[in-house]
């Protein structure tokens, strides 16, 4: 059984998911444009990180960044275009559906990623319980969506 923290780390992280969304969208209609906003939350975002690593003094090595494959770049594409889509369609979707949503796709991706081993997790085959437990998100999306 992991740690307290690590179970409660991931659950903390996905609370917050619609309050930033939230804000980067009011941050967006704040300053007239949804890419200002992301570039304003990541600036934020990396100043607090570039603050973190120089404490830490946990700087990489120019060598170890020239050793990173190409997606191993993606994941701040990736950050962008989350952060972009959150200031977009929260506000005119709602906090609810965005986030279940957002769920539904965080959940279908992440069985195709365990099922396949990829990109660093365990490979965990997909399991009928699996394959259902996602179905039931898809409903309630489209519960949500009818309500």
């Amino acid at each position: 059984m992991p740690n307290w923290w690590l179970l409660a780390l991931p659950l903390l992280a996905g609370a917050v998911m619609p309050l930033q969304a939230g804000i980067n969208g009011q941050l967006a209609r704040h300053l007239s444009s949804v890419m200002a906003a992301a570039l304003t939350s990541f600036l934020v975002g990396t100043v607090a990180l570039i603050a973190i690593v120089a404490y830490q003094r946990d700087v990489p090595s120019l060598a170890a960044l020239k050793g990173l494959s190409w997606w191993h770049w993606s994941g701040g594409l990736l950050g962008a275009f989350f952060i972009a889509t959150a200031a977009f369609a929260g506000p005119r979707i709602g906090a609810l559906l965005f986030m279940v949503l957002v769920l539904a796709g965080q959940l279908g991706m992440a069985l195709l990623l365990d099922h396949n081993g990829w990109v660093g997790f365990r490979e965990a085959p997909l399991t009928l319980g699996k394959a259902a437990g996602l179905l039931l998100i898809i409903g309630g999306v489209w519960l949500i969506r009818r309500g």
